[in-house]
């Protein structure tokens, strides 16, 4: 069964899934992407171009008569490939819906195909205007999209919503990393038969090779039982300024506290400034983007608690492997399933900087509770979520959508 992916580029995390996936006997992977940065891709985002298994096409993005990008010459790629599905996220999904001659392409090829939604920044059908009047519908840098004037934004989210009506049953399948989705695109009419719940991880198994690695290897920085780790890219809905500040008033309290900061991006310059106006620059260590699992590792060997203070997801995992507790807010949907509160980590009130301090104060006051929160985030990534969960999950909807004629089956070993 051959499936093609189309992606606004190439994550390093995500190749590991595409490989896995091309390995599977009986599956071959295709995956079309930009030439260069797609304009889907999130700032900063670390791409990997190495260890590719899978076959990468590239094409050159240009803009629809709708507003968003698609790929020049895909149609003739289709035609060439002949791929048994599709998996596709959006906005690329809307080119089957208005493009009629890939829609007529595609059911001549008898393609199916698949949509892989983020849902979490998804409404229900009958809340969009009260989920985007309350989240007023922001980007990565915390730029508000939503118009002043209220026709207006009734006219764009009325047609949103009705566009992903059209799309979401366009589509024979949904492959999405978090249960909601069971709600929330089945308001929009989708047969929960069709959603396919994934959930979302890097390759837990080099991680968790790289942890033994790891152990056996010398301290990368001095032990400080009061160290905070970070791991993201520092763009504004990270929100690592509240981190600064909660060290900041935790200083108080705890002289030793440091926050260790993995990542970069376009907030660097002004983070370093703000650590400095505290001023708790002697505390903030930016090391900067870390990419290597084992590396990586030695730093999550080396703190105590990890925290996330916005949106994100994936790092919250690589934390987990290397049994550390987790202080996090909403994220992207992937802390619903990994973070269980008083179990292996805590919540706090997104955006509240003095409860992500109480949550932190209680943790370093109690370190016989760090050390169990740890281990349950090691025995939750082992258990319930890792690689092999989303290979499972892409499994079952390939089988679907095919009537089980390739009879695909996912050895985890």
């Amino acid at each position: 069964m051959k499936i093609l992916f189309t992606f606004g580029g190439l994550p390093h995390y995500y190749n590991s899934v595409l490989n896995r996936l091309n390995r599977i006997e009986g599956l071959e992977i295709v995956v079309v992407a930009p030439g260069n940065r797609g304009e889907t891709l999130g700032e900063g985002v670390h791409q990997k171009n190495e260890g590719l298994e899978f076959r990468l096409i590239r094409l050159e993005e240009y803009k629809t008569f709708y507003g968003k990008p698609f790929f020049k010459g895909f149609t003739k790629v289709l035609k060439q490939e002949k791929p048994d599905a599709v998996v596709t996220i959006w906005p690329y999904v809307l080119a089957f819906v208005f493009n009629p001659y890939l829609h007529l392409l595609a059911a001549l090829g008898k393609i199916k195909l698949i949509e892989k939604e983020i849902p979490f920044g998804v409404p229900k059908f009958k809340e969009t205007f009260s989920f985007y009047s309350k989240r007023n519908s922001v980007t990565e840098n915390l730029e508000v999209q939503a118009s002043s004037n209220k026709f207006i934004n009734f006219i764009r989210l009325s047609s949103l919503a009705l566009i992903r009506v059209l799309y979401y049953n366009f589509c024979h399948a949904h492959v999405n990393y978090i249960d909601d989705a069971y709600d929330i695109l089945g308001s929009y009419g989708v047969k929960k038969e069709k959603i396919f719940i994934t959930y979302n991880s890097p390759d837990t198994d080099v991680l968790l090779e790289a942890k033994k690695e790891v152990d056996k290897l010398p301290p990368v920085i001095p032990e400080n039982k009061f160290r905070l780790i970070h791991v993201g890219r520092l763009v504004p809905w990270k929100r690592v300024e509240l981190l600064i500040k909660a060290t900041a008033l935790l200083k108080n309290k705890f002289p030793e506290i440091e926050l260790l900061v993995i990542g970069d991006g376009p907030q660097k310059d002004g983070l370093e400034k703000l650590a400095l106006s505290l001023p708790i620059e002697s505390n903030v260590k930016f090391i900067g983007g870390v990419y290597e699992p084992v590396l990586l590792g030695r730093y999550l060997k080396a703190s105590t608690i990890y925290a996330l203070a916005g949106m994100g997801g994936l790092s919250i995992n690589e934390a987990m492997c290397f049994n550390k507790p987790i202080v996090c807010s909403v994220c992207d949907g992937t802390e619903k399933k990994l973070v269980r509160d008083g179990i292996n980590g805590n919540f706090f009130e997104e955006g509240n900087e003095d409860d992500l301090v109480i949550k932190l104060d209680y943790l370093f006051s109690n370190p016989e509770l760090i050390e169990k929160m740890g281990k349950s985030s090691g025995e939750i990534i082992r258990n319930d979520v890792n690689i092999h969960t989303v290979i499972d999950g892409y499994v079952r909807a390939f089988n679907y959508v095919s009537k089980n004629k390739f009879g695909l089956k996912y050895n985890r070993t």
